[in-house]
């Protein structure tokens, strides 16, 4: 008989492309996770995997066992979830939510403390976590929902096996030191930006490449990206403190801004949607994070 364990493991090496980024990704050694496809191949009577160069491929069979382990793995899921409502006498279980950080301060934490009173047998589990980072966590079941972002101008892959429902869309604002000669402006042109050091998030983010395109097409400028930070309280701070710009959502923003004016580029309107991703296959836990997760958003963006 085939062993769930084992198949979520060729899974696992099929998404990785590699057998040590499944062991980096699941927290083994390559040798154990050899040794676990070793032993699925001989209880499937056929090679599973070929080697390419460094990587590794699934063979014909192998694709057979991939296509089915999905199906199966969420027949397990599915149960658990039904016992533990038996069990418990309510919708009950374990739902695991990775988030991007001011939407975790703004949605995932009110949504959190509202299932602890509307569903008290949910257990949710929530880290911070990127969007592209979270996504093969959740096609993999480590997690059940990831809420995302994405720019304008910037649309994320689509995957036919996840299901994305809107959350909110928020408007990207100017943020400028309150000591700035066009902070009285209700809107500010970005086209006189282009001697001021700005603040952005890390290389290869969204984040990063939405700033850097606003300051290209809508300010004919390649910006000064002096500071470097994920944490968008932080890249706040350095607007204050070093006299930075930044472009920054409105979620980050309602927490307050001391120090800081606010205002909307002049050139074009920019925004964002935050949205929530989950597999297709949905238990009842699920869906209650999911719909409380809809309801923090209405609340916030009202």
């Amino acid at each position: 008989m085939l062993d769930l364990h084992r198949l979520r493991l060729l899974r696992e090496v099929h998404d990785r492309g590699t057998v040590h980024g499944a062991a980096r990704a699941l927290g083994y050694t390559p040798s154990a996770v050899s040794q676990q496809l070793s032993v699925l191949e001989r209880e499937a009577g056929t090679p599973l995997l070929e080697r390419i160069g460094r990587n590794v491929r699934l063979t014909p069979a192998g694709h057979v066992l991939v296509r089915h382990a999905a199906t199966l793995l969420e027949g397990v899921e599915a149960a658990e979830a039904e016992l533990a409502a038996v069990a418990a006498g309510r919708v009950a279980g374990v739902v695991r939510i990775a988030s991007f950080q001011s939407a975790f301060l703004r949605i995932v934490a009110p949504a959190v403390q509202a299932l602890a009173v509307t569903h008290p047998n949910i257990r949710v589990e929530a880290t911070e976590g990127e969007v592209e980072q979270a996504v093969p966590a959740l096609r993999l079941q480590q997690l059940d929902l990831v809420v995302g972002d994405e720019y304008d101008g910037q649309p994320r892959p689509v995957h036919a096996d996840l299901q994305r429902e809107p959350l909110l869309r928020e408007h990207i604002r100017v943020v400028l030191p309150e000591d700035h000669p066009d902070a009285a402006a209700d809107r500010v042109k970005i086209s006189r930006l282009a001697d001021i050091a700005w603040a952005a998030c890390q290389p290869g983010t969204g984040h990063r490449e939405m700033q850097v395109r606003v300051c290209r097409e809508y300010g004919g400028f390649e910006p000064d990206l002096r500071y470097s930070s994920d944490d968008f309280l932080i890249l706040l701070e350095l607007v204050r403190t070093t006299g930075a710009a930044a472009l920054l959502p409105d979620l980050v923003l309602r927490h307050g801004t001391p120090g800081v004016v606010v205002r909307r580029p002049a050139e074009a309107d920019v925004g964002r949607a935050v949205y929530l991703l989950t597999r297709r296959a949905r238990t009842p836990p699920v869906d209650a994070v999911a719909e409380a997760l809809g309801e923090a958003a209405r609340k916030d963006s009202h």
